[in-house]
């Protein structure tokens, strides 16, 4: 099976226009266009019955002491954890694109609605959900596509990893109100193939050339 884009070349910077943060002309931090980007995907096998669709920061640091500190930066080797940006599932099996912004355009304050959405699909909560819960202006439950707002402060570039796996249920085993770390779990044993499709970002000035 191959997933690809015409949002940004496999692998590279992602453009800011795809994430949820971005620098500003004043050289702070604000919310981005947070655009979902443009899959496509083929070859799937048969017996395909659904598809579901995860988009993963694997680079989070994992303590957030030093995380967005003007007078430091997050150190490199710092343990680092699964952040989840898109959680998609029961995507029909005769869908073989998603266009961009078809799923997100902006950022919503305190989220937006789901589980249901396009296609007869269902989305899961992403994990914005856990980092604003304490921020009562922000909080509340953080459905569909986020994109990347990274530490300003991160001395490692983040990898965002879009995985679309064709399973061989119409339904992926979830119900409710479903995290990615859920999905991963409760698919794997329904998985017939899976393609990946990655992009790198930072908001760190001093790592962008």
């Amino acid at each position: 099976m191959r997933l690809w884009s015409d949002s940004w070349v496999n692998g590279e910077r992602i453009p800011p226009r795809y994430a949820a943060g971005r620098l500003e002309a004043a050289g702070g931090v604000g919310f981005s266009d947070n655009l979902n980007p443009h899959l496509a995907w083929s070859d799937a096998p048969v017996g395909t019955r659904s598809y579901a669709l995860i988009c993963h920061d694997f680079d989070v640091p994992s303590r957030g002491d030093d995380v967005n500190q003007p007078d430091r930066e997050v150190p490199q080797d710092l343990p680092r954890v699964d952040f989840f940006h898109w959680v998609l599932v029961d995507l029909p099996p005769a869908l073989h694109t998603i266009a961009e912004g078809e799923f997100s355009r902006g950022f919503t304050a305190r989220g937006k609605a789901g589980p249901a959405t396009l296609h007869g699909a269902r989305h899961g909560i992403n994990d914005y959900t856990g980092w604003f819960a304490a921020d009562a202006q922000m909080a509340g439950d953080y459905y569909g596509y986020d994109g990347p707002f990274p530490p300003f402060n991160d001395s490692l570039i983040h990898h965002y990893l879009f995985t679309l796996y064709a399973l061989a249920v119409e339904r992926a085993p979830v119900e409710g109100r479903f995290t990615g770390a859920q999905v991963r779990q409760a698919i794997y044993p329904h998985v017939l193939a899976e393609a990946t499709y990655s992009g790198a970002y930072t908001l760190n000035k001093r790592l962008i050339a």
